[in-house]
């Protein structure tokens, strides 16, 4: 079977404009920079301040962390469901108020229990309105123009820790890492709520009824190799890619460096994020599917790689965070196009929350096991040339991702 084009797969859903809430757009991007920032991103520049303060180690409370995340990937697929039939509305605006519960859980915890509590909090949050919520509702939205928005709010989205890292760490300076947390809570509540109850209020589309273009029924997409291969590859960079998020800024303060120039690099990096996106409408319309994903993964564990070999100057391993930022910005519009590429846009709240499952297990266990491994490794230098051959295994992998009926790489 063929990958659908945007043009196809946008005329597949019948919806074109005429569904479209003006103020969606705008809206989900000011609200994955604000999501992202506070949700994700501040934690790797707290997390020494709270180790220090509490006495709880790294990775106990990095374990808290990577919960989250487990709990938001098993989340994502009972709410990709309800995204397809109900769409985005009550699902993202109940996510930002769990998100802001969840940090006060977080900011107020007495011990380690009630800690791990609000970030399974959190979790559910994640699941409810990062990514995947915003790329269903886009998806289904914006068709036949989809990847034009979902590039748009990844540009936006790439800006979280470019705002949020260096700001977090400026909290930090004036306050306890609990008070930070408080305020971000409140900016959270401000920003994230009214925006998702107010701005998605528009019909909820039908789902395209599937055609020979739409393709595989659903079922048997899920199981058949290519979706296997696909998850497997996606698994093992995503492992990869958010380990080196987490672990950045230790490995950083493991050189000598301060905890702002190590924010600041993560927040360059995520403007690296955001000029990366930028090319990638350009990349997909020149290249094949499988040959874009086993490029950008192969690219992911070569900065992954650099960052390992390079230990300064301060201004070259800022310019090495922001080629792995855009290399991670093309990673995300990869993921978030992965399903219509291949099997069209009718079940894509399912199989974008099956796909994304493995994945962000992979991302949720991946700051811990960077945590514990790193000392036995001897550092977070050689944890970082771990995790680049663990992206570079999962490139060959990704050349057998198309669902062509004779499965050969590099055909679209």
């Amino acid at each position: 079977m063929t990958g659908l084009s945007t043009r196809d797969s946008g005329a597949a859903t019948g919806t074109g404009d005429r569904s479209r809430p003006r103020a969606a757009l705008p809206a989900l991007c000011l609200t994955q920079i604000v999501s992202w920032g506070i949700v994700y991103y501040a934690f790797p520049v707290l997390n020494p301040q709270i180790t220090q303060a509490t006495g709880w180690s790294a990775g106990a409370t990095t374990a808290a962390f990577s919960l989250g995340l487990v709990t938001s990937a098993l989340a994502g697929i009972r709410v990709g469901r309800i995204l397809d039939r109900r769409g985005p509305r009550a699902v993202m605006t109940i996510g930002s108020a769990l998100g802001v519960t969840s940090l006060l859980v977080v900011a107020t915890a007495p011990d380690l229990p009630v800690f791990f509590v609000g970030w399974a909090l959190a979790g559910l949050a994640m699941a409810a309105t990062f990514y995947q919520p915003a790329f269903a509702a886009l998806t289904r939205w914006w068709a036949p123009d989809h990847v034009r928005a979902l590039t748009v709010v990844t540009l936006a989205g790439g800006l979280a820790s470019t705002v949020f890292a260096p700001l977090t760490a400026l909290l930090a300076d004036h306050l306890s890492w609990r008070h930070t947390y408080l305020v971000l809570a409140v900016v959270l509540a401000a920003l994230t709520i009214p925006a998702h109850a107010l701005a998605l209020r528009a019909p909820w589309p039908d789902a395209p009824p599937t055609t020979p273009h739409t393709a595989t029924d659903e079922s048997r997409a899920e199981r058949s190799r290519p979706f296997l291969l696909l998850a497997a590859a996606l698994t093992l960079s995503a492992f990869t890619m958010y380990a080196v998020v987490v672990a950045l800024v230790p490995l950083l303060l493991e050189r000598g460096y301060t905890t702002h120039q190590a924010a600041w690099a993560l927040g360059l990096g995520g403007a690296g994020q955001t000029f990366g996106r930028t090319l990638y409408a350009a990349l997909a319309r020149r290249t094949a599917v499988a040959a874009r994903t086993t490029t950008l993964i192969a690219l992911g564990g070569l900065t992954t790689a650099a960052f390992a070999a390079v230990s300064g100057p301060y201004a070259l391993l800022v310019a090495v965070s922001v080629a792995a930022g855009m290399v991670r910005g093309n990673l995300t519009l990869l993921q978030a196009t992965a399903v219509t590429d291949r099997w069209g846009t009718a079940h894509y709240g399912r199989l974008s929350g099956l796909l994304a499952a493995p994945a962000t297990t992979a991302a949720a266990t991946a700051p811990f096991a960077g945590a514990v491994l790193a000392a036995p490794l001897g550092g977070y230098s050689h944890l970082f040339v771990l995790l680049a051959l663990t992206s570079l295994a999962a490139a060959p992998v990704a050349a057998w991702t198309t669902p062509d009926a004779d499965n050969r790489p590099g055909r679209k």
